[in-house]
């Protein structure tokens, strides 16, 4: 990843729009002296976590096109430090983002972790293919027991990634997190109950010991 994230974003124009507003100084530092070689233990933990993703790619005709992509959480397996992949389950069948892909291989990935409102962007060159024609790269995006069909896989050689601000991520929980949350006073209140079923057996008992 000889790349980062500024020096692949700012294009000329880019760098024409943040001159003009007055905050290319400090993306110019950013771009200058921002590199990092890979993803870290962070990305790493924070892409294994995820349960859906965005993908923006460029159509023959020049018109970007974002597909929502997900599955059961971990569906992204982290290859190494530059590559992630997924199985690609069968859709709705239009194919956009693989015919794009067939032409323009370049994408942009945004993760996002609505509960801590955190946002990761990754800029990377995709590669589709053929479940036959790598059994072995089967193997390591296989999710075992999710109940879909497989069509292909998709891999990302990672050219440059960047946090972004939690600005405007409104938090957003799913059945499980607050399942989760809750899981605690959940077993508190079993407990009670249990206690308070004990409680009146033995109120019981002693009420019919002394008649």
């Amino acid at each position: 990843m000889a790349k980062n994230f500024a020096s692949i974003a700012f294009t000329d124009a880019v760098k024409a729009v943040q001159e003009k507003l007055g905050s290319r100084p400090s993306y110019a530092r950013v771009e200058r002296d921002t590199y990092v070689d890979g993803l870290t233990e962070n990305e790493i933990d924070f892409i294994e976590q995820r349960d859906s993703f965005y993908i923006a790619s460029i159509g023959e005709n020049d018109f970007p096109y974002v597909q929502h992509r997900g599955g059961p959480k971990g569906f992204v397996k982290v290859l190494d430090d530059k590559r992630i992949g997924f199985i690609d389950f069968k859709g709705n069948m239009q194919y956009i983002s693989v015919g794009n892909i067939a032409t323009n291989k370049n994408v942009a990935l945004i993760m996002v972790d609505y509960p801590s409102k955190t946002r990761l962007k990754i800029l990377a060159k995709a590669e589709v293919i053929e479940l036959k024609d790598n059994p072995e790269l089967y193997d390591l995006l296989d999710l075992n027991d999710y109940n879909f069909r497989p069509e292909r896989m998709m891999v990302f050689n990672i050219e440059a990634y960047d946090w972004n601000c939690p600005k405007h991520i409104v938090a957003r929980y799913t059945v499980e997190d607050i399942a989760e949350v809750f899981l605690a006073q959940k077993d508190q209140i079993g407990k009670l109950e249990t206690e308070i079923k004990n409680l009146k057996a033995k109120l019981r008992e002693a009420s019919q010991s002394t008649i």
